[in-house]
């Protein structure tokens, strides 16, 4: 059962099929590109991604939440932790993966500071909590500094195919 946790602007559930405009809107949007290389993403792949979302959840007992408003109930985006083998080292590929994006009316507000300190106190607190890891582009200051207020320190400096990345990993709690 995917739990339902609680912030001060924040409510964070689970994904429902009910979202899915929502959730292919939000990986659709352009601006996306400025920090993901891969975005947007096409619709038909935004319903790969939400069935590989409940797939974590049935298999891991973790994946990724809806971010909604608590005052009014609007999607704002998702955030939670995830395994993908991408390849990058054992040292980044062997422990779980957060990951957040929030749609364009939720960026700048501190909403995914809020969401992605909620996700981290709930994922200590279970049995299969540790360490976890996170990546983003050097330049996403914004994500960095999310990463850096839930205790992600530098892991190391690496590059894909669409440039450099930062890796960086958190021990729990």
């Amino acid at each position: 059962m995917i739990p339902v946790l609680t912030g001060e602007r924040v409510l964070l559930r689970g994904l429902d099929w009910a979202d899915f405009e929502d959730f292919a809107t939000l990986w659709g949007d352009p601006a996306l590109k400025r920090f993901l290389p891969f975005a947007p993403v096409a619709r038909d792949e935004c319903w790969v991604r939400m069935n590989r979302i409940a797939w974590h959840w049935a298999h891991y007992g973790f994946g990724n939440f809806a971010v909604v408003a608590r005052e009014d109930g609007a999607f704002l985006g998702q955030i939670g932790l995830f395994h993908v083998m991408r390849g990058i080292g054992e040292d980044f590929d062997a422990a779980p993966e957060a990951g957040w994006v929030l749609n364009a009316a939720a960026r700048g507000r501190g909403l995914a500071s809020e969401a992605a300190e909620i996700v981290h106190r709930w994922f200590d607190a279970q049995r299969f909590g540790g360490r976890t890891v996170c990546m983003m582009d050097v330049d996403h200051a914004g994500s960095i500094r999310v990463a850096e207020k839930c205790g992600y320190r530098l892991l190391r400096l690496d590059e894909d195919e669409w440039g450099p990345l930062q890796l960086m990993e958190r021990v729990r709690g």
